[in-house]
């Protein structure tokens, strides 16, 4: 194998590598639009739909919450237990630094434990200790909230009383409150009856389906174009190869103008003349080039042989 195709199958095989890389990191891409695209549909589906009973989406602690249900409004009924209130750390809400406030809702008959988001309260002078989060109403009442994925634990450590995730065994462990559990918790939208004041309101979620599309696209034309690139420039290296190897005689010099033979002037493309090192050095006259032009035509009519000279 020439130099020249191995330098060639070297292109082809840098653009047929950057061309795989390119499409499977386009693929990402499209698979996280088409995840936000569902996410966002799951959204816009269940937000706005009536409540349904608790237990006609989670009959019991044990059944698993769909991603088909996130975000679904569920009413139950049962009573808040205060004392096993927990704040989440770290959870900003609108970008501004925030606590939420859980608090366990113990379900009327079946008495099993669901965690309750309440909503969020502004961090106090020190954020570990300084934050008094409002209490819950008292009694048996009617919750409607929002279903939620139980969060995965967290391994960093918390005060007293707070915790770094909504995950339901470790909120229940920070409050102390013992009992069967469902995988999942719910964030507040409405208490029957309702006291005040309440914890701020959690913000709906983002709908933007962000740039995961468009990125998609510039990765396959960054494929194809990487890969069209370095195979014209393969097919770039074999014609010069092939060109050297054809031996192309070099382009030839226009000739001067000449008079009879003699030279006018030389032309800009004609080559000059090399003095002989060993030439003595005589000053000639410099004069235009309408002088050398006289000059040499009066010396080619000189030259006509048979000329008489008067």
């Amino acid at each position: 194998m020439s130099p020249a195709a191995r330098r060639a199958t070297g292109l082809v095989l840098v653009g047929i590598v950057l061309a795989v890389a390119c499409t499977f990191l386009g693929r990402w891409q499209w698979n996280r639009h088409v995840w936000r695209d569902g996410a966002i549909a799951v959204v816009e589906t269940n937000w706005s739909a009536e409540p349904v009973p608790l237990a006609a989406v989670l009959d019991s602690p044990g059944t698993p919450l769909t991603d088909a249900d996130v975000w679904r409004r569920v009413t139950v009924v049962g009573h808040y237990e205060p004392s096993g209130t927990v704040l989440l750390r770290n959870r900003p809400v609108d970008g501004a630094a925030a606590y939420h406030v859980l608090v366990p809702f113990v379900v009327e008959d079946a008495g099993t434990v669901l965690v309750v988001d309440r909503g969020w309260v502004e961090p106090g002078a020190d954020g570990s200790v300084d934050v008094t989060p409002p209490e819950p109403p008292e009694g048996t009442i009617t919750l409607t909230a929002r279903l939620r994925h139980d969060e995965p634990a967290s391994d960093r450590t918390a005060p007293a009383g707070q915790v770094q995730a909504i995950a339901v065994d470790q909120v229940l462990a920070a409050g102390g409150v013992e009992g069967q559990s469902y995988d999942a918790y719910v964030a507040m939208t409405a208490e029957d009856p309702s006291i005040s004041p309440v914890p701020g309101q959690l913000p709906a979620p983002s709908t933007d389906p962000g740039s995961h599309l468009s990125y998609a696209f510039q990765w396959w034309t960054f494929a194809l174009g990487g890969l069209v690139a370095f195979c014209l420039g393969a097919r770039r290296e074999l014609q010069d190869e092939r060109a050297a190897a054809a031996g192309d005689p070099p382009a030839q010099a226009p000739l001067p103008v000449t008079v009879s033979g003699v030279e006018l002037w030389p032309t800009r493309d004609a080559p000059r003349q090399r003095r002989s090192p060993t030439a003595p050095d005589v000053p000639h006259r410099r004069g235009g080039r309408d002088e050398d032009a006289e000059d040499a035509l009066i010396d080619a009519q000189l030259a006509q042989p048979g000329r008489d000279d008067r």
